[in-house]
C-alpha cells in the first residue's frame, strides 16, 4: 500500500509553510544541503532556523544541522523576507459561509505567496484574520488588479468550486480606464493567442491557435479616456492587458504594458486601473445562483491625467 503523504505544519502569522525535497549528492549534512540548494539564503540563516527548531520533515521531526542528508526526505520551513514592505489597503470580506469566502481585493496586494510577499498576502491576511486553516483561493488576480477573488473555505468541496472555472461557468465583468479611440469598431470580440513575451513579466499576443478571448465595450467617455467594461471568456495570464495594450489601449497607470518598471517600483498614488468588478456563477452545492460585486471604483475620468 502507497504511504500516505503526511500533511504540512500548520500556518504560521497567516503563512503556511514552504518544502523542499532533500536531493541525492555529496553533502555532509543537512545544512550543506540547505545551502547549496537555496544560495540566496546565507548558510547562517539556516542554521539559526534549524537550531531554532523551525525545520520539520514529513514526520513532524524536528531536522537538524547535523542530520544525514537523506535522498527523499522532504522537509517543511517557513519563508521569512526580511524587511517586507507593508501594503497599506485593506481587504473586504464581501461573503462567507462553510464552503465559499469572496473577497474585495485592494490593489498592489498579491492572492498568494510569491518573491518579495510572503505575510503582505491576500491568503496570508484571511488565514490569520479568520482562522480558516484549509483556506485556498479557488482562481487568482494580478496583485496590480483590485477586486473580487473567490477562495474555498474547506478541502472537501474544493473541487466543486474549481470545476466552475475549468469549465467556464463563471461569468467574469472586469472595468477598466485606457485611452479613448472612436475609430474602432465597438464593441469589440478580441480573440487571439497571448504566448511568453521577451521577458518573464510579460505576456504578447503571438501566432497560433486562439487561447484567450474577450468582449470589450465602452462604458463612459471624457475627452481622452474611457471606462470599459471587459468580459474574459477565457483566462489567459495578464489576458485583458494583453488584449487592450494590443489594440493600441494600454491602461491607466499599467506598469507592465507597454513600458516594464522596475519591480518593487509600487506607486500607491496611481494604482492600476483594472477592477474585477463582478462574479456571477450557480452554486455548485445548493444550486443557488450566485453574484457578487466588488464595492470599489476606478478612478473618475474626469481625474484622469491629460497627458500620459
Amino acid at each position: 500500500m502507497a504511504r500516505t503523504r503526511p500533511l504540512a505544519p500548520a500556518a504560521r502569522h497567516g503563512v503556511r509553510p514552504s518544502s523542499v525535497v532533500v536531493a541525492g549528492g555529496p553533502w555532509p549534512g543537512l545544512l550543506a544541503f540547505l545551502t547549496h540548494r537555496f544560495p540566496t539564503v546565507p548558510e547562517e540563516v539556516w542554521r539559526q532556523r534549524l537550531d531554532a527548531g523551525d525545520i520539520t520533515d514529513g514526520d513532524g521531526c524536528t531536522a537538524a544541522a547535523s542530520d544525514t542528508a537523506t535522498p527523499g526526505r522532504r522537509l517543511y520551513y517557513y519563508r521569512e523576507v526580511p524587511d517586507e514592505p507593508v501594503i497599506p489597503f485593506q481587504e473586504e470580506v464581501i461573503w462567507q459561509d462553510a464552503h465559499l469566502l469572496v473577497v474585495d481585493k485592494p490593489h498592489f496586494l498579491p492572492v498568494v505567496p510569491s518573491g518579495k510577499h510572503v505575510r503582505e498576502t491576500l491568503l496570508a491576511r484571511l488565514q490569520q484574520r479568520l482562522d480558516l486553516p484549509e483556506l485556498s483561493p479557488i482562481h487568482r488576480i494580478d496583485k496590480d488588479t483590485a477586486g473580487l477573488v473567490m477562495f474555498s473555505v474547506q478541502a472537501a468541496s474544493r473541487n466543486a468550486y474549481q470545476a466552475l472555472f475549468r469549465d467556464r461557468q463563471v461569468h467574469k465583468t472586469y472595468e477598466c480606464v485606457a485611452p479613448w479611440n472612436p475609430d474602432l469598431p465597438w464593441p469589440l470580440h478580441r480573440e487571439s493567442r497571448i504566448g511568453d513575451a521577451v521577458h518573464f513579466m510579460q505576456q504578447a499576443e503571438v501566432p497560433g491557435e486562439v487561447n484567450a478571448i474577450t468582449d470589450i465595450a465602452p462604458l463612459e467617455v471624457a475627452g481622452p479616456w474611457a471606462r470599459y467594461r471587459l468580459q474574459p471568456l477565457t483566462g489567459q495570464r495578464h489576458q485583458l492587458r494583453v488584449h487592450m495594450h494590443a489594440l493600441g489601449l494600454p491602461l491607466l497607470f499599467d506598469g507592465i504594458y507597454p513600458v516594464l518598471t522596475p519591480e518593487g517600483a509600487n506607486d500607491f498614488r496611481h494604482p492600476l486601473q483594472l477592477l474585477a468588478r463582478t462574479l456571477e456563477f450557480t452554486d455548485p452545492l445548493s444550486g443557488a445562483p450566485r453574484k457578487f460585486d466588488s464595492r470599489r471604483d476606478l478612478m473618475p475620468l474626469a481625474q484622469a491625467p491629460q497627458e500620459y
